[in-house]
């Protein structure tokens, strides 16, 4: 289940990267695409902060926070035995991923890059696809966990005997 988990990663990293390359080439001049009228728009912004831009001076303690969760997911995600858990820790980790890229590499500089967020809704705020991925990611995080869908399930003792018996063969 990790390489499902590191695939759907993989592309919510290159949807997001590419549609903000997109939104850079294409909204740059202040342009705005209306998609739904005042209720869906598309506007290039560049947010140093959190969500709602929060926190906008303290944008490095983002890119510290997305790393922390870019480990903390990777390491959840090699136990997972489930697939809604691999499709819901992948959103996640795609999404973290993309986010500390941009905090990393973009502009004004190294650990405080913006976030380059496009997807006006109604004014209310501004984000992109990593944001997608990161609030379904969650939701379905919070649904398994209200369901009492596990992370991973016991194995059983035959696969515990292949699984240190492939560990052994491979030392």
């Amino acid at each position: 289940m990790f390489r499902a988990v590191v695939l759907i990663a993989a592309v919510v990293l290159a949807a997001d990267q590419l549609t903000k390359y997109w939104a850079e080439s294409t909204l740059s001049g202040g342009q705005t695409i209306s998609i739904l009228g005042d209720l869906l728009q598309l506007r290039l912004v560049y947010n140093p902060g959190a969500a709602f831009s929060i926190g906008s001076a303290y944008t490095w303690i983002f890119a510290v926070f997305a790393a922390a969760a870019v480990v903390a997911v990777t390491v959840v995600a090699r136990r997972v035995t489930s697939r809604a858990w691999a499709a819901a820790l992948g959103l996640v980790l795609g999404g973290a991923t993309t986010h500390l890229l941009d905090r990393l590499f973009r502009e004004p500089g190294f650990a405080r890059g913006h976030v380059v967020d496009f997807i006006d809704y109604a004014g209310f705020f501004v984000g992109n696809v990593a944001d997608i991925a990161l609030v379904v990611g969650v939701g379905i995080i919070m649904v398994l966990n209200v369901r009492g869908i596990p992370l991973h399930t016991a194995a059983t003792p035959d696969e515990t005997r292949s699984d240190e018996q492939v560990s052994s063969s491979g030392s």
